[in-house]
């Protein structure tokens, strides 16, 4: 959870030294790297924060259960 909270308070600083990111700038147009940074961020923070619950690894084993047996 800390590392989504800090890619979204820090997402300048991360920009200044990864740069533009090509497919994000593709994707979501002029300024998809800002949105693709937030939703990284957000997205570190949800998945953390079920897998911190044991929400994660339920559905996981609901999905992939059956294939992986």
């Amino acid at each position: 959870m800390i590392g989504g909270f800090l890619i979204l308070v820090y997402r300048r600083q991360i920009k200044n030294v990864v740069g533009s990111i090509g497919f994000a700038e593709k994707i979501f147009g002029a300024g998809g790297t800002w949105t693709f940074l937030a939703l990284l961020g957000v997205l570190i923070f949800i998945l953390s924060l079920m897998w911190a619950m044991g929400t994660l690894q339920s559905v996981l084993t609901n999905v992939f259960g059956g294939i992986l047996g």
